[in-house]
């Protein structure tokens, strides 16, 4: 560090000049003695940079001289470092000194700055700067040019960004899901308008826009520019374009956008604007806060690969927009499409057979946990926020009594009916010991609570003496209250930890995407919610699914496939891959495995065999659904009652389950419907099922309707 005081070069003046001058009378002058100057300066330029790195704007504005303070205020000291920080998307700062020169009251000090920035990586920057001693301290000579030396009076720091085109997302076939499309601006030049009245009406009528709302946005702007005010479809503009196009005014502009072709809504997702309280997130990766970022489903898992990394060019500029240098420009890293686990045109047939009716289909490969088609309705139409959406019509939305934004696949909770005996029927025979020898007797009426408390069997004339694995294909509620009150007697937390064994009351870990966790009902979370603790009646209740229990879709399915294929509970998995960038591979994404059923293999052999007599055996719930069909299925009818509220305010039918794998001896696919309010299994989910079966394995089947017989 270099550092040469006021009296260092005293002396070097007085070895060049030879003898020191006298003065007028002969007498020899006295030897000067200089004022020292207290401290150093260069600890003064040390602190002002450990401040900057802390962003303390205010210690820096302090350590500046009496005069640098004159000249500027603190607050507009912090606004010109905070801006530049701002639009060179500055994070952080680090700072060293380098060297160091002093003489006299004048300092110099060379130091080096690191900025890293969000967007265009870091910067490096060499620069120095003056100090005075002033008002007896040392202080800081500031000028913009501390920032960056070409930061001269008047000019600006300017961030020029550049992005990629967004990436594609595309179903496992390579077909397109989501992808570039075109859409018309309507707009107005103001000083072509000749008759404003009129422009008004028509514009009004095409755009849906009130007139005053129109002139709103086009007022005050220059007369020769194109002023924006709604965007159409292509084919909306085609249909216009003659009558718009004769209104002197009126103007045109083709524009590149996100386009959906309507598949898959909820798992695709869509684009939207950036909410003013996640700004601060997305800045610091880089984005300006304008862009439409993926909201919700694909979009939003694959934002930092469909959006690529943004790059820019950062400049100093003059006032009149002239580069005076260009700082740093970094090159925009490509983006990269997504791959879905999704074939689309058989999700299109599962949304077309789903319809209209309330409830969600989730299709899962037991293999490996990849989904195949995941269906949920009511529906929305994904177009709708290209471009930005009204609050008007995110209000309707959010206000649609159907709820269209529910992913009811993986957010919507249900009782999950007699599906849940699987697990019922996993624990006793675990648990309990409870062999295929055992037998009940169902006379259609159980009391095992008491008479007071008599419950009826779904078969009221009663299933008669029956094993446990048909009682599963029967379904028979008198056997499944027993099991449930005797896993009670054993342990009432037995049958809860069972349930969570198979996945259920927790997220499937679904990647990406916000999932209910459902509702695994204990003595803790009795107490906790409801003041009160766990009653036998609550183990009988959660036997047969009914109670407190709360599933969603993909939690069953995510069960199914565990029994379909040994008992490994994959993560769910919706996307297949992403392409390769110029710099990256591309990335494949690999089954998963997150658990492993807990029971031994003769269990899952009973459960396989209970449920593959549920389409096949004389006593199965869904045998005469599925007469005829040529590809075996294992599967359970479930028949959900609703709470009393639900009831009140949504219909009195039950929730229709119906949950399935095919074919039984080599399961390559699992089918969970539900479908609500639309009565017992066997009526609505089960013959939804075997269509979207048929679907799948590509076989002309024509069903008829049929007439429930179970749950």
């Amino acid at each position: 560090m270099l550092k040469r005081t006021l009296l260092t070069v005293m002396a070097f003046a007085l070895m060049a000049g030879g003898t020191a001058s006298c003065w007028n009378n002969g007498t020899p002058s006295p030897t000067p003695t200089p004022t020292p100057i207290p401290g150093r300066a260069e600890e003064v330029a040390e602190a002002f940079l450990l401040a900057w790195e802390r962003n303390d704007y205010g210690l820096m504005y302090g350590l500046l001289t009496l005069t640098s303070q004159a000249s500027i205020t603190q607050e507009g000291f912090a606004h010109t470092y905070q801006a530049v920080a701002a639009e060179a998307t500055i994070t952080s700062v680090q700072a060293q000194l380098r060297a160091a020169l002093q003489e006299g009251d004048q300092a110099h000090v060379a130091y080096s700055v690191t900025m890293n920035t969000a967007l265009l990586g870091s910067l490096d920057v060499e620069n120095e700067m003056a100090l005075r001693y002033e008002g007896n301290r040392w202080g800081i000579v500031w000028s913009p040019q501390l920032i960056f030396r070409q930061l001269t009076a008047g000019n600006l720091v300017h961030l020029t960004p550049r992005a990629p085109a967004r990436a594609n997302i595309y179903d496992r076939n390579g077909l397109g899901l989501a992808v570039e499309g075109k859409m018309v601006t309507v707009g107005v030049v103001p000083g072509q308008i000749k008759d404003e009245a009129a422009l008004l009406a028509e514009l009004s009528q095409v755009l849906g826009l009130a007139p005053e709302a129109i002139q709103a946005k086009y007022s005050g702007f220059r007369p020769d520019w194109f002023v924006p005010i709604a965007d159409i479809s292509v084919e909306q503009s085609q249909a216009y374009y003659a009558t718009l196009s004769a209104i002197p005014g009126v103007a045109f502009r083709e524009k590149t956008v996100r386009a959906y072709n309507g598949i898959a809504p909820h798992a695709v997702g869509y684009l939207g604007a950036i909410p003013a309280e996640e700004l601060p997130d997305w800045q610091a990766l880089g984005y300006s806060g304008d862009e439409m970022v993926g909201r919700s489903g694909l979009e939003r898992w694959g934002e930092p690969y469909l959006a690529g990394k943004h790059g820019g060019t950062l400049s100093v500029i003059t006032p009149e927009g002239n580069v005076v240098a260009v700082l740093k420009d970094q090159p925009a890293v490509a983006s990269r499409s997504v791959y879905s686990t999704l074939d689309r045109e058989f999700q299109r047939k599962v949304e077309e057979l789903l319809g209209q009716r309330p409830g969600a289909v989730v299709v899962m490969d037991p293999r490996n946990g990849q989904v195949l088609a995941m269906a949920s309705y009511p529906r929305f139409d994904p177009n709708v926020f290209v471009g930005g959406i009204s609050n008007e019509k995110w209000q309707a939305l959010l206000d649609d009594p159907g709820r269209p934004l529910l992913n009811r696949a993986i957010q919507g909770t249900y009782p999950p009916g007699s599906v849940f005996k699987i697990v019922t029927l996993a624990a006793a025979m675990e648990g309990l010991g409870l062999t295929r020898q055992f037998t009940f007797n169902c006379t259609g009426w159980w009391t095992g609570l008491g008479p007071q408390w008599g419950k009826p069997c779904w078969l009221r004339s009663g299933h008669g003496i029956i094993d446990p694995v048909s009682a599963l294909t029967a379904s028979c509620d008198y056997s499944f209250y027993e099991m449930g009150l005797l896993l009670d007697g054993m342990d009432p937390l037995l049958l809860p930890d069972y349930a969570r064994a198979f996945g259920l009351g927790q997220v499937t870990g679904l990647d990406g995407f916000a999932e209910s966790p459902g509702l695994v009902p204990d003595n803790d979370w009795k107490l906790q919610a409801l003041g009160e603790g766990w009653a036998p009646g609550d183990s009988v209740n959660l036997s047969i699914g009914q109670g407190y229990l709360l599933v969603t879709p993909l939690q069953v399915a995510r069960l199914m496939a565990a029994v379909a294929n040994g008992g490994i509970l994959y993560r769910p998995q919706l996307v297949l891959k992403v392409s390769a960038g110029p710099d990256s591979p591309e990335l494949v994404v690999e089954p998963e495995v997150m658990g492993q059923l807990p029971i031994s293999a003769d269990t899952l052999a009973a459960i396989q065999e209970g449920l593959a007599g549920v389409t096949t055996s004389r006593r199965g719930t869904a045998t005469h659904v599925f007469a005829g069909f040529p590809i075996s299925v294992a599967g359970k009818t479930g028949t959900a009652q609703v709470a009393e509220l639900e009831s009140d305010q949504q219909g009195t039918e039950p929730h229709s389950w119906f949950a399935a794998y095919a074919p039984v001896e080599d399961p390559q696919v699992v089918v969970v419907a539900v479908v609500e309010h639309a009565g017992e299994g066997s009526r609505t989910a089960a013959p939804l099922v075997r269509q979207i079966l048929a679907a799948y394995f590509g076989i002309e089947d024509t069903l008829s309707p049929l007439q429930g017989q179970g749950d």
